[in-house]
């Protein structure tokens, strides 16, 4: 029986053709559109309390920065197109229209029995390929641990394990608490 074949895209060709899904969330992996699963709960809830401990700590340090829910694409290259649980990016807003943040310094995967692999492995080298990026952080809501892994200099990645305590992201200078993500799961 013959296999179908499998359709690449470019990044520039994904974005067209993600836009024009009518349902479903989609990443492109080096060449390769990913399905994206349903979330559990608690998942949902972790991205969502993570990206409102990011916008508040912006808020609190008045920042010229915003923190975008997932949805915005960041494109790693011309054939990968990853979609964060929440990014903080800094500088003037981005237009209304945007599908993509060009210049997060902060992303965060919230990690899913589906997703584990990839978010602490090759999502993980992906994002520090990029010259914006300081932080990414991987949420493990079964583990309740932040694994914060912080760029310290080019080509050197520092990693921390936090299960509470604050949580400091120099640059842009934001503080959360890590016990925030996890309250009420």
């Amino acid at each position: 029986m013959e296999q179908p074949r499998r359709i690449e895209f470019t990044a520039d060709e994904f974005i067209v053709w993600a836009l024009e899904q009518p349902t479903g969330r989609f990443e492109l992996d080096n060449g390769v559109v990913v399905a994206m699963a349903p979330e559990r709960a608690n998942h949902g809830r972790a991205k969502a309390r993570a990206w409102r401990a990011l916008d508040a700590a912006i808020a609190a340090r008045g920042l010229a920065c915003e923190a975008m829910p997932d949805g915005a694409t960041v494109r790693i290259d011309d054939r990968t197109v990853y979609e964060p649980h929440a990014l903080v990016r800094c500088g003037p807003p981005l237009p209304g229209d945007a599908i993509e943040a060009d210049d997060p310094v902060v992303v965060v995967e919230v990690v899913s029995p589906s997703s584990r692999g990839i978010d602490k492995g090759a999502k993980l080298a992906s994002y520090f390929s990029l010259p914006s990026i300081r932080h990414c952080l991987i949420v493990d809501t079964d583990q309740r641990v932040v694994i914060h892994h912080r760029l310290v200099e080019a080509g050197r990645i520092e990693t921390r394990l936090l299960h509470e305590g604050r949580l400091t992201l120099e640059p842009p200078g934001l503080t959360i608490e890590v016990g925030d993500i996890f309250a009420g799961l």
